[in-house]
């Protein structure tokens, strides 16, 4: 028995029998052998790079057929990379160079991977991925072939260095149980797929296991990341019974669609979504969310070359509000700086990104930033229910700032005769200690709080939340943090605002007693966190809760 430990992508547990996925098969090997001249090699990439662009234009629409359009958009992704003007020059200039075509397009993608890979920014790093992705089937498309998974007749657990979306999408999944990646990332588009797919999973593992081993039973452990090969008697029936179990669960669930989030003692909370993406508003109504709880706009910036202008931003958080169908969105405004590093920003290195130059502190010294996205956030206003969210704010007087900010610009777009919705909110995030101290006199003017738990509890413990030595330390149920939480939602609820908490405490359903006890008004979780905290609003009978105990008083 062999136990590989990886990261968990997705919850559940998989077993089948390994298959190694051919990365050979994947990446297809260059022919090399057809002599032609540079005009002819550069007239055959445009040829391939067309078809392999309406491939992608066909797995996209595919996507949104069979799982939803917010999958979809990443196969749109991958038709714009493969379309891409320095995708083009890097080939181009391969194939100037004396190289044949399939190496100028291998030597092009790996450049704009390793690129990718070396940024600070999580999603950007899970790009590379897609980098290689599109390469592989550019070259694929080249030799003739298709890249993918062939057809799979026992149920199957799938074994690579890594695997692309299009092999997920394309392969037998009444068969494919789940798979396994020796790289990957939490954040890539594969695993963003595996999760709408409810395919049990886990990335970088590290090395995988030997190839002799192809045919054995294997278990994937979504919850823990682990990975178990040729498992003994005893531990193939304890995952039997935890696989069960996991499917009673999911269809117990599944029952709670569609009922209000009420206690049994008749309070009602409000249960939406936390997303980083115009396209996953699909997946909060596929999950039967309230709506949006927190839009994170930063990506709109991560993904651009240069600051993205007032009519992009416009026309994606417009999409949003209409995707949404007047269920309520709160909008975040840009936290760029700390782990989401953009370089046109020119921020520059810091010892400490984390208490450095973030999000409001931008703002304060370039207002344009900010004037920008407010302008594009309350012209969209006009086409759903929104409310904006400022994080990082300490003080009052930065609050009062902001509200300035946002007159200056109510008062240009009527001058200019913009329709906007007058009513819409602007509420803050308190997740500095500074913030829930002083939530009393911020609630004076905030429309409401939203509690990001993950940077709260970092900076109430002095721990850096990614840092795996301090890990055993980190504890987001200290009595410190809660205490914080309750006060907060006190000092909010006496000046008449609602409190939200956005972090990943809100899906902790064994704090669900206390969130409901304290009297937050909503929780904004993962999509797929909507039903199973449904469920544990449903069964939480308030009067019982001691809150003493979680306290500690």
């Amino acid at each position: 028995m062999i136990t590989l430990r990886g990261k968990p992508v997705m919850e559940g547990i998989a077993i089948g029998i390994l298959r190694f996925l051919e990365a050979e098969a994947r990446t297809v090997e260059d022919a090399g052998s057809v002599e032609c001249t540079p005009e002819e090699m550069k007239k055959r990439f445009y040829e391939i790079r067309e078809a392999v662009a309406a491939e992608c234009a066909g797995l996209a629409e595919r996507a949104r057929v069979e799982v939803g359009q917010s999958e979809a958009e990443i196969f749109a992704t991958h038709r714009l990379m493969v379309l891409d003007g320095d995708l083009e020059d890097a080939v181009l200039s391969g194939i100037e160079a004396g190289k044949s075509l399939a190496d100028a397009i291998r030597q092009a993608g790996e450049g704009l991977a390793a690129m990718l890979a070396a940024m600070e920014d999580d999603y950007l790093r899970a790009r590379a991925a897609d980098a290689k992705d599109v390469c592989a089937r550019l070259i694929a498309a080249l030799r003739g072939e298709r890249a993918g998974v062939s057809r799979l007749d026992v149920p199957t657990v799938l074994a690579a260095a890594d695997i692309t979306p299009a092999e997920l999408l394309q392969s037998d999944r009444t068969q494919l149980m789940g798979f396994f990646t020796a790289d990957g990332a939490t954040g890539s588009h594969t695993a963003i797929l595996a999760r709408s797919l409810a395919l049990p999973s886990a990335v970088a593992v590290g090395s995988l296991p030997d190839r002799s081993l192809e045919g054995e039973t294997v278990i994937v452990d979504g919850f823990t990341g682990e990975v178990i090969v040729s498992p003994d008697t005893r531990t193939l029936a304890l995952y039997c019974e935890k696989q069960a179990a996991v499917k009673a669960e999911r269809q117990l669930e599944e029952t709670f669609r569609g009922l209000p989030n009420c206690t049994l003692d008749g309070y009602e909370v409000q249960v939406v979504c936390n997303i980083g993406r115009g396209e996953e508003a699909a997946a909060v109504l596929q999950n039967d969310g309230g709506g949006v709880g927190l839009f994170r706009s930063e990506f709109l910036y991560l993904e651009s070359p240069d600051f993205p202008s007032e009519e992009t931003q416009y026309r994606v958080y417009r999409r949003l509000l209409e995707d949404m169908g007047g269920r309520p969105v709160v909008i975040r405004t840009m936290d760029v700086g700390a782990d989401k590093q953009v370089g046109y920003f020119g921020i520059g290195r810091e010892e400490n990104p984390a208490l450095g130059y973030r999000s409001i502190r931008i703002c304060m010294d370039r207002p344009e930033i900010l004037t920008t996205q407010l302008r594009a956030l309350y012209r969209a206003s006009a086409f759903g229910k929104l409310s904006i969210l400022v994080p990082m704010i300490i003080s009052p007087s930065e609050l009062l700032w902001v509200r300035t900010k946002e007159q200056e610009v109510r008062d240009e777009l009527r001058a200019e005769g913009i329709t906007f919705d007058p009513d819409v909110k602007l509420g803050i995030m308190i997740e500095t200690p500074a913030a829930a101290v002083v939530s009393d006199l911020l609630a004076k003017d905030a429309d409401f709080f939203s509690i990001g738990t993950n940077d709260l509890t970092q900076y109430a413990l002095a721990m850096d939340r990614q840092n795996p030595r301090i890990e055993r330390f980190y504890d987001p149920h200290h009595p410190a943090i809660l205490r914080m939480i309750a006060t907060v939602v006190e000092n909010a609820h006496r000046e008449g605002k609602k409190v939200s908490v956005c972090g990943e405490l809100a899906r902790d359903t064994s704090l669900t007693p206390f969130f409901l006890s304290a009297g937050v008004d909503s929780l904004s979780v993962s999509p797929p966190y909507v039903l199973r905290l449904r469920r544990a609003i449903r069964e939480c009978d308030r009067s019982k809760v001691k809150m003493k105990d979680f306290l500690k008083t």
